[in-house]
């Protein structure tokens, strides 16, 4: 098996599974973008399987720490490892992330089920050009599912439906392109029910893969606090923190987003569930100065924006707007009103994060108690050893009124 010896300081000898191009010390046997390689350490001892990428600045990601093949089985077993780890959790096993990547063993291998639907995203060459291996694996793991769960009850089984939103802009650091589409079955459905409330979810256009389904236990915890409140939602998307506060007894609920898809989907979701929320759609940093000049004050606010940068060089403008951003919604907050905000941004740390929150409290020349801090969802593990695995943070702070 071709391979790389790894320089004696590489991360990968302190626990991490990537190797960084400027890590590699020497390439042994002319391996091809996309196969499966061997890594050695400097005096020859094999340190784990890995898939390979000349083109990527990560240029090994390693999946074993023996030598393995990516044949039908590894990707069956990886699958089913990964499923009875969150069945043990007791996370729902019709609205979850399946796989998480390297935190399932699977690096760049993303698999999120939505009931019989499951939406795949291959981010890695390797793992793209054995898209068909996965695809079948997803369809055994299932159908074992299913008749684990009928107990040996008469009736066909479901055809799951597996979808691809390769359309993810990380596919393009490992040189592949850009796409969505069925891949096997139809999709069958397009409700569910997150805290109560019925959402609807488009698989070929909705983010990531049609829900933020690494948010979905939050929507309950920052609606106990909604009711008989005046709630702002900042970046909306489908409205699920609106409608969740709306179902709790909010007094109002104003819900703002720029696109026009989400608002009308957002819409829809509110009729679904027989909710009234004022939807505005308006880039969120415009309504938030236009509601400051107006003298505005909210109850309770949430900032849930999309990532404001996926590389470290966009740090700097990343923090920036993070700053404004809380700044306005501090002004706008009630004396003792309350703050849910998260941040997706892998690359904006705790430190960091909290650090412009205190900035903006400064700013805003408000005082403010933290009450919680908001991690994502366990079907999304953490590995301490890769820290790329934790992209998700949040905080839920409270106002301190007379300061």
């Amino acid at each position: 098996m071709a391979g790389i010896v790894i320089k004696p300081r590489a991360r990968i000898l302190h626990g991490h599974d990537w190797v960084f191009s400027s890590e590699v010390l020497k390439v042994f046997g002319h391996p091809a973008d996309g196969d499966v390689i061997s890594l050695k350490d400097g005096k020859d001892h094999l340190i784990g399987s890995a898939i390979y990428n000349s083109k990527s600045q990560i240029v090994a990601r390693r999946f074993s720490r023996r030598r393995q093949d990516l044949d039908q089985d590894f990707f069956r077993r990886r699958i089913e490892q990964a499923s009875e780890y969150r069945d043990r959790r007791n996370i729902d096993t019709k609205l979850r992330r399946v796989v998480w990547s390297e935190s399932d063993g699977l690096p760049g291998v993303i698999i999120d089920r939505y009931g019989d639907d499951f939406v795949l995203q291959t981010l890695t060459l390797a793992m793209d050009m054995r898209k068909d291996l996965v695809v079948d694996a997803i369809e055994q793991c299932s159908a074992t599912v299913q008749r684990a769960n009928q107990q040996g009850a008469s009736g066909t089984h479901a055809q799951c439906c597996i979808i691809e939103r390769n359309d993810a802009p990380v596919r393009k650091a490992e040189a592949m392109e850009l796409r969505s589409g069925v891949l096997r079955g139809t999709p069958s459905q397009t409700v569910v029910e997150v805290a109560g409330v019925k959402l609807e979810v488009d698989f070929l256009r909705g983010h990531k893969t049609g829900l933020y389904l690494d948010q979905k236990h939050n929507y309950g915890i920052v609606a106990e606090h909604a009711g008989g409140r005046r709630v702002l939602d900042c970046f909306t998307n489908q409205g699920a923190f609106a409608l969740t506060c709306a179902r709790a007894g909010a007094m109002e609920v104003t819900g703002v987003e720029e696109n026009s898809e989400n608002i009308a989907a957002a819409k829809r979701n509110a009729g679904r569930n027989q909710l009234k929320v004022e939807w505005v759609q308006q880039d969120v940093f415009q309504f938030l100065r236009g509601a400051e000049k107006a003298g505005a004050q909210y109850d309770v606010i949430v900032l849930d924006p999309p990532s404001f940068t996926r590389t470290k060089s966009g740090l700097r403008d990343a923090l920036r707007g993070y700053r404004e951003l809380h700044t306005r919604a501090f002004k706008l907050l009630a004396k003792d009103g309350l703050l849910a905000t998260f941040s997706c941004s892998h690359h904006v740390d705790d430190s960091s994060f909290l650090r412009t929150i205190t900035d903006a409290l400064v700013d805003a020349r408000r005082s403010a108690r933290r009450l919680r801090r908001f991690e994502q969802a366990a079907d999304h593990p953490v590995l301490p050893t890769i820290p790329e695995t934790e992209y998700f943070k949040g905080f839920l702070l409270e106002m301190m009124p007379g300061r």
